[in-house]
């Protein structure tokens, strides 16, 4: 016979079934998934052809060589970057919302939480704008403003059940979309080639390798690379605790490799063997209806993640800032229903203005976490040894956090933007994020991590500690 509490306690674990933990940490219990299917759900990041874009671009642009150069350096920074961050999320159970409100205040996360969701919000509608130009393109009589709203709208019932839905639609969508794939590289093998020579050969005129082209490809590298490093805490936190160490290194550098590496490369031979760098025009070119099909694979297995982080985050803020909570469905809506507004609205037109800003933001951020955790808290054993993420324990603001991301992003996009001259605004996020180290570190010094909680947690597991 069942006591009262055993009830209670059978209820109290029911009920945290059915949740989503957008506003919460998951309990050790519940952290069940591998690294493998982990990873899997990543790929809906890796496999976007919007890496192959910014291939093409960048070799037909600066040349092959540099680009190639520049998507080494992502896969290493990024993912060193990437495994940080993987480990802090599966450790404490928290998404980079959660983690950063001991480091910002309850209402200073709130900044990172909006930055985060509308750079998800702004690339779901890059990468709808993709399709429906591919789309278009083979089926010119349908108007864009319809496709904008069937295919806008498709992510939303796709991302209904959350995290096991999408670990159950990327694995079966990943084999189709590694057979065309497949069909796209021998097609474009087979068909004459726009370059005569090697394509890391390539370079056009009056570029070379290094220098200035070399630079403006790493600036264009930086737009993403602070995206592909955090995004993946949404999904580590689910990790199971005996994957810990393998599963950082994998969901931290595998996704790297893939966008960087495999996409990115891939998009540089394609743009130099084809003379093209939209691949919504190049994949059709060479797959026809088969291409069409192939964008809209890839791009649904993007903006379904894109869309379900983009609904982590509006939670986070909005509870911070409002104490709204309706839940994260109400918030999937409203993230699709706004990139369906920005597509109809020509955001496509301002991609460069809005990656400036994003890499420059997530790179400080980024660097925040990561400094954080390892010489505030780790070394120099300032502020508590783990993660707290309920307001009742916070203090509203934490200057360590907020001055350190404020300070260096507006600095690092004026940069960006070509006031301080051409090395540093191709090198805008990368000096934004050293910034931020550094400063996180003074400030953590000055203000000896007294704003880093209000109220001494006494119930966090011990197994979840970071220092």
């Amino acid at each position: 016979m069942r006591t009262d509490s055993a009830a209670d306690l059978e209820r109290e674990m029911e009920e945290n079934r059915k949740k989503d933990y957008s506003l919460d940490k998951i309990p050790r219990e519940y952290r069940s998934m591998g690294w493998l299917s982990i990873t899997n759900i990543t790929f809906g990041i890796a496999t976007a052809i919007f890496y192959f874009q910014m291939g093409s671009v960048m070799a037909l642009q600066f040349g092959a060589a540099n680009a190639l150069i520049s998507a080494a350096y992502a896969i290493i920074a990024a993912g060193i970057v990437g495994s940080f961050i993987v480990y802090l999320s599966a450790k404490s159970g928290m998404n980079v919302n959660l983690l950063s409100r001991g480091g910002f205040g309850y209402i200073g996360a709130s900044l990172t939480s909006l930055i985060y969701a509308s750079n998800f919000i702004m690339y779901c509608a890059f990468e709808g704008m993709i399709l429906v130009s591919a789309i278009h393109a083979y089926f010119p009589v349908i108007p864009q403003w319809i496709l904008i709203i069937i295919f806008g709208s498709l992510v939303i019932p796709l991302n209904w059940f959350g995290i096991k839905q999408l670990d159950k639609l990327q694995k079966w969508s990943l084999p189709i979309f590694g057979i065309f794939l497949i069909a796209a590289i021998l097609v474009a093998y087979n068909r004459p080639s726009g370059y005569d020579g090697s394509f890391w050969t390539y370079m056009p005129e009056g570029a070379q390798i290094g220098g200035t082209a070399l630079l403006l490809c790493i600036g264009m590298q930086h737009g993403i690379m602070g995206l592909t490093a955090l995004i993946a805490s949404d999904y580590a936190r689910f990790l199971k605790p005996k994957d810990l160490k393998i599963g950082s290194i994998a969901i931290g550098f595998i996704p790297q490799i893939f966008c960087f590496g495999v996409m990115g490369c891939l998009g540089i031979w394609f743009g130099v063997r084809i003379g093209e760098s939209n691949p919504g025009v190049y994949i059709v070119i060479l797959l026809g209806l088969g291409g069409v099909l192939f964008t809209v694979l890839t791009q649904v297995r993007i903006n379904i993640t894109n869309i379900y982080s983009a609904s982590l985050s509006l939670s986070s803020f909005f509870e911070n800032m409002f104490r709204f909570t309706p839940g994260r469905r109400f918030w999937v809506v409203m993230a699709a229903v706004t990139a369906m507004a920005l597509m109809l609205g020509g955001i496509i037109d301002h991609l460069q203005t809005a990656m400036t800003f994003q890499g420059v933001a997530l790179m400080s951020w980024a660097a925040i976490l990561v400094t954080d955790a390892l010489i505030v808290k780790k070394l120099l054993k300032i502020g508590p040894p783990y993660y707290d993420a309920r307001q009742e324990n916070l203090f509203k603001w934490n200057p360590v956090g907020v001055v350190s991301l404020l300070v260096p992003t507006i600095i690092g996009t004026v940069a960006a933007l070509g006031y301080f001259g051409l090395f540093l605004q191709s090198t805008a996020a990368f000096l934004a994020a050293l910034m931020a180290a550094v400063m996180t570190v003074v400030l953590a010094l000055i203000t000896k991590g007294a704003y880093y909680e209000k109220v001494e947690a006494t119930d966090v597991n011990k197994d979840d500690y970071i220092a």
